[in-house]
C-alpha cells in the first residue's frame, strides 16, 4: 500500500536518505517458553489440591488419573480414531465458514446496496445460540455429518465477516483520496490499499473464528455422534469417567491454542510492514 501511493510522490521526498535507522526490535525468542509459566503453575497447584484430598477425585480428577486416562484412549486406539473425526469436521467446517465470510464480508464492505440486503439477517442469525439451531439442523440435513459442519461453519462465519467489514469500513479516508489523486482506479484501489488496510482486524476475526469453531464442534458433536471428541466425552459422561471427560476438554483446549498459534505465526508474515507497540 505505502509502495503505491510512494510512487507519485518526488524522488526526494519518497526517499530520505538523511533519515536515521530505525533502532531494530530484538527477537523475543523466549516469548514461547515464557507463556507456558502460568499454565505449569496452575497444573502443580492443581494437583497438590488433589494430593492433599481438598480436591475429591469424584468433582475433579488429579492431573496424575487425566493422563493415565489419556494414555488408555492412545493405547486402546480412540484417541487418534476421535481426533481424526473431529479434525475433518472442522476442517471442512473451517474451510466453508471462511469462503462465506468473506465472501459477504468484501460485498457488504464495498457496497451500501449489499450491506442494507445481507448484513441485517447476519446480525440477527447470529444472535440465535447454537443450541437453538440444533432441531432445525436435524430437520434439515438429518443426523449425518452435515448438520455437524454446518455448525462449525456458521461459528466461523460472523467473527470473520463483522471483523473484515469493519476493517474495510475503518480504512482512512484521506488514504483514499490520496489514491484516487495517483490515478487508482476502484480494482486497484481495493487491491492495493482497502484490503491492506482491513487486513489485520481481518486476521484478528479469523482467530476469533477458529475458536469459536472448537466451541461449535462441542455442541454439533452432541447430535447423534458416533465418533469424535464429543461422543468421547459423552461416553465418558455416561460412565462417569471424569477423567476422560477433562481430558477431552483439554484436548479441545490445545486444539484451539494450536489453530490460534498458526494465525499467530500467518500475521506475523503478513503484516510484517506494520510497525505497532508489543509492550514493555
Amino acid at each position: 500500500m505505502t509502495a503505491v501511493l510512494a510512487k507519485g510522490l518526488p524522488e526526494a521526498e519518497a526517499t530520505d536518505s538523511t533519515a536515521p535507522d530505525r533502532p531494530q526490535q530484538p527477537r523475543r525468542s523466549w516469548t514461547p517458553v515464557l507463556r507456558l509459566i502460568s499454565p505449569l503453575v496452575l497444573l502443580v497447584l492443581w494437583q497438590v489440591l488433589s494430593s492433599a484430598g481438598i480436591v475429591s477425585d469424584k468433582t475433579l480428577a488429579s492431573p496424575a488419573q487425566v493422563v493415565a486416562a489419556a494414555a488408555e484412549l492412545w493405547f486402546d486406539g480412540s484417541l487418534q480414531d476421535a481426533l481424526v473425526v473431529s479434525l475433518q469436521r472442522v476442517l471442512l467446517g473451517a474451510v466453508l465458514g471462511i469462503l462465506v465470510a468473506v465472501l459477504l464480508g468484501v460485498l457488504a464492505g464495498f457496497s451500501r446496496i449489499v450491506e442494507l440486503a445481507i448484513d441485517p439477517p447476519i446480525q440477527m442469525l447470529r444472535t440465535v445460540p447454537f443450541l437453538g439451531l440444533i432441531p432445525l439442523f436435524i430437520i434439515w440435513f438429518g443426523i449425518g455429518e452435515q448438520p455437524k459442519v454446518f455448525l462449525v461453519a456458521l461459528g466461523v462465519l460472523f467473527p470473520l465477516y463483522l471483523n473484515l467489514f469493519a476493517g474495510i469500513r475503518s480504512i482512512d479516508g484521506k488514504l483514499i483520496e490520496a489514491a484516487e489523486t495517483l490515478g487508482l482506479n476502484k480494482f486497484q484501489l481495493a487491491l492495493h490499499v482497502v484490503l491492506p488496510g482491513a487486513l489485520p482486524q481481518a486476521l484478528t476475526g479469523l482467530r476469533m473464528s477458529l475458536g469459536v469453531a472448537w466451541l461449535a464442534l462441542i455442541v454439533a458433536e452432541q447430535i447423534n455422534a458416533d465418533a469424535g471428541l464429543g461422543y468421547l466425552i459423552n461416553n465418558a459422561r455416561i460412565y462417569f469417567r471424569i477423567d476422560i471427560v477433562i481430558f477431552g476438554l483439554l484436548v479441545y483446549a490445545f486444539l484451539g491454542l494450536a489453530t490460534d498459534a498458526i494465525v499467530r505465526a500467518l500475521e506475523g508474515r503478513l503484516l510484517t510492514w506494520r510497525k505497532t507497540y508489543q509492550g514493555a
